[in-house]
Order: structure tokens, then sequence, then C-alpha cells
């Protein structure tokens, strides 16, 4: 088969998944557009720190954070190291209680380190039921909203959560639509991006996803962050190229799921389907394997290569 043969058989069948998605979320309004384009892509390189997720203690005291393995300030002085333009310092390493103090310290170093901080990330549940579960879920969501505006991170990685026992998957994604509908006027105020990621459960396929994006209102401040390693279908880069087109920031990991048998992922072709989509902001690693002290660095090189 020729180049360019394959090439319009590729075109036509995610035309044709994304013309069936559509027909199925067609009648929910209003919708959340993707970003505006300038036609070019433009892409730049971080590391999430969800990447030493083997070496960073989790809400450490300070007693933990002298004897762990690796500390968000080393994190952050690893990232310099590799010549990068960012890093996402991922919350859940944040120690328990966060001071202005501490965000400002941080903001200092990577500045100072010359970096970015390209995003951060919370855990958030926006399936929870009514109660005092759900205004805890909404209150941190807003809190973490606030942290990041002082951090000075655009964005921030918002989960969609799961369906709670005995209930339904459409009842779970209205609630996660009144959810982010409930905290983005709080983003917008604070100029803090919203971006929902493919992470399982009822962001499992590009069509719950989309239920969600058309869902939400309109605003400026929401899209997706697109996780490269999250679609565990039969054919996880044709979701991928689904979901792009509404990207302002995307993840890569270094292997896929498909059919649920990982394999390494093809980093020139995510790369590429970020492109055609005229992805522009940052890539960000999150590196999920055994070595990431030994093995980051070479994917940061091929990961730059490929966006350069």
């Amino acid at each position: 088969m020729s180049t360019n043969t394959l090439a319009s058989r590729r075109g036509f069948l995610a035309g044709s998944l994304a013309t069936g998605i559509a027909a199925t979320t067609s009648s929910i309004v209003p919708a959340a557009d993707p970003p505006g384009r300038n036609g070019k892509s433009h892409m730049k390189l971080s590391l999430a720190g969800y990447s030493f997720s083997r070496l960073l203690p989790t809400r450490p005291t300070p007693a933990q954070e002298k004897s762990a393995k690796m500390t968000m300030d080393g994190f952050i002085k690893f990232a310099a190291d590799q010549d990068i333009d960012g890093v996402e310092p991922t919350t859940y390493y944040f120690p328990k209680t966060v001071t202005d103090e501490y965000l400002v310290n941080m903001k200092e170093l990577t500045f100072r380190l010359g970096l970015d901080i390209s995003g951060t990330a919370i855990g958030n549940d926006f399936c929870v039921a009514e109660g005092p579960g759900r205004e805890k879920q909404l209150s941190d969501a807003r809190t973490w909203i606030d942290h990041a505006a002082v951090l000075g991170a655009p964005v921030i990685r918002i989960f969609a959560g799961k369906v709670p026992k005995g209930d339904t998957e459409a009842a779970a994604i209205a609630r996660c639509i009144e959810g982010i509908n409930q905290v983005l006027d709080h983003a917008e105020k604070r100029g803090v991006f919203l971006a929902l990621e493919n992470h399982g459960g009822i962001t499992s396929t590009p069509a719950q996803m989309l239920r969600i994006i058309k869902g939400v209102r309109n605003s400026k401040f929401f899209g997706v962050n697109l996780d490269g390693g999250n679609f565990r279908t039969d054919d996880p880069y044709r979701d991928m190229a689904v979901i792009a087109p509404y990207a302002i920031n995307a993840q890569v990991k270094v292997a896929i799921f498909r059919d649920g048998k990982k394999e390494a992922a093809d980093l020139e072709r995510v790369i590429k389907i970020l492109r055609d989509a005229d992805y522009r902001g940052y890539v960000v690693l999150e590196y999920e394997e055994k070595d990431p002290l030994g093995e980051i660095p070479g994917y940061l090189r091929r990961l730059r290569e490929l966006i350069s």
C-alpha cells in the first residue's frame, strides 16, 4: 500500500470515528470549543514531578522530606540539569500544609534556574454525590486554583472521577460536568486553565470525553490534558487524534496499553498527532517506569529532537 493511500485511509478512519462520536454528543449544549490556534504548532518540553513517584514522599512532613530519596527542590534541580523548558510540580508531593511561603519559594527556585512552571495537578473527583464529600471536592479544587495562581502555574490537570457504587455512568457524568462548571468561574477569575485528563473511568474513551467536554460551558479557560498513555483501547493513537484538537496541555508516557497489553509508545507518532492538531504548548514527560534517574534524560533528549 502506498504512503498516500495509507494516509488517506487513516484520515478516513479518523474522520469516521469523529463523526460517530459527534453523532452521540450532538444534543449536548452548550459546547466547550477547542482552543483557538494560529495554524502552526509550537511545543516546549517539561517534566512532571509524578515521574519520580518512586522517590518522592507523598504529602511529606518536614522529617519525611529530610529523609526522602528526592525532594521537590531536588526534582526541580534535576530538571534544570536536563536543559528543558519547564517542570510540572505534581501536588501529591507538596507538604500536608501548603503555605504561600512554600509556593513562592518554589516559584523563586524554578525561575532562578530558568524554568517555567508548566502546570500542576489535583486528584479531584467530581462524580461524588451531593453532600459534605462533594462540597469538599469543590472547595479543594478552588483552593488548588488559588495555589496555582500564587505559584504561577497556568494550568491544572483535573480528573473527572469515578462512578460511585450503585450509580449510573450518565448520572456521574452529569455531576462531573456540573462540578467543572462550578469551579470554572473561580478558575477564570484567577487566570488558571482547567485541563480535563483522559484518566480511565468516565474518561476512558473519546466518546465519554466528548460528552463531558460538550457539557461544559464555553470558556477560554477550559480544555483537555491529553495523556498519551491513558487510552487503553484497541487503537490509542486513533483516540488521541480525536481529542488532540481540544488539548491545552499534553503529557507523554513512554508506554501505551493496546487492549490492555503494554507496549513501547511510538513517541514520534504521538508528537505528530499533536502537531497535526496545531497544538501549541507544553509536552510534559510523565515517566512511570522503574528507573527514573537512569532513563528520563534519554527520553527527554528524544522528545527534544521530535518537537524541534
